[in-house]
């Protein structure tokens, strides 16, 4: 994710960082190469002139102005769903924490801080929960993390799960449950806790959902189509009028239908680990933070800051 104030005057046409440009370099170069040629030949393919009105380009790209409105559309939704999922685990993570502490019983002399109080282990599972969804959305793999945050036996068993996020839930629901059998929690306050579980699980399900279900293929390739096609037919309805500028005309209006198709390729997915994915890295960090701090412990790992306007 790109973390920078807005940038002021000139500064609009230097930044790269963030900008969508280095992805659509290929096409704006080839775009702007076959209109420069177009212009040389002022129109000409051997002895043929072409010569193209307004009227086909006005059809065009009115058609190409509602696909990219619909897919960039489409495209924000999935992301800005995806970022809701995730704020809601921050939500859920922090309240089962907080359930966890101050509603189950147990002896004074057994504190959250101490390694034999179960409540620690719990709340560690919930960590451990939010870092291996976010291995599991990238494709990376979460033995380190679990590792560092799970008993080496627990760290072992849930690495070689199927899914290590419903295994985290299992391992805090059975917990939940042999409280409940001996007494430590009551049976309306169990159920509350248990929500507070399904609510995770449901963050992951719908994780899943925009992870593995794309929008479909045919819009893609007919909006691609539809913009090579714009752009190869333009110079040759402009030369005529606007002449020797027409690579620059060309180029502006490449960069704006490429760009927009670029960018919502990116963000469509919005789990991965490119400049304008969501941070998840940070996010995760962020629930880490608050919930060993729930626990009583002083030495946290710090929140993770923008590096060179990129946060991770």
């Amino acid at each position: 994710m790109i973390v920078r104030d807005r940038p002021r005057g000139l500064q609009l046409f230097y930044i790269l960082r963030g900008s969508i440009l280095p992805r659509i370099a290929a096409e704006l170069a080839t775009c702007t190469g076959v209109a420069l040629l177009v212009t040389l030949t002022h129109g000409f393919v051997y002895q043929w002139k072409i010569t193209l009105t307004a009227v086909p380009f006005s059809l065009m790209g009115l058609a190409l102005a509602i696909f990219l409105g619909f897919r960039n559309s489409t495209a924000y939704d999935r992301y800005w769903e995806g970022r809701r999922l995730w704020g809601d685990l921050v939500h859920r993570s922090r309240s089962f924490a907080r359930q966890v502490q101050t509603l189950l019983r147990f002896d004074a002399a057994v504190g959250p801080g101490d390694a034999r109080d179960p409540r620690r282990l719990m709340i560690l599972r919930t960590v451990a929960f939010s870092s291996c969804l976010r291995h599991q959305l990238r494709g990376s793999d979460a033995a380190a993390d679990l590792a560092r945050l799970l008993p080496h036996d627990e760290a072992q068993a849930c690495a070689a799960a199927r899914r290590p996020v419903d295994w985290l839930l299992r391992r805090n629901g059975e917990e939940l449950g042999a409280l409940l059998r001996a007494g430590r929690v009551d049976a309306p306050v169990a159920a509350e806790m248990d929500q507070s579980l399904s609510g995770m699980a449901a963050v992951a399900a719908g994780c899943e959902r925009i992870r593995n279900t794309p929008i479909p293929f045919p819009y893609t390739l007919l909006l691609h189509r539809t913009a090579w096609l714009y752009c190869f037919l333009l110079p040759f309805g402009l030369v005529d009028t606007v002449r020797f500028m027409t690579p620059f005309v060309v180029a502006i209006v490449a960069y704006t239908f490429f760009g927009l198709d670029a960018l919502g390729d990116e963000i469509e997915e919005p789990f991965g680990t490119a400049e304008n994915h969501l941070a998840l890295d940070a996010l995760c960090r962020e629930i880490e933070i608050n919930l060993r701090e729930a626990l009583g412990e002083t030495e946290l790992p710090p929140p993770l800051e923008p590096v060179d306007a990129r946060l991770s």
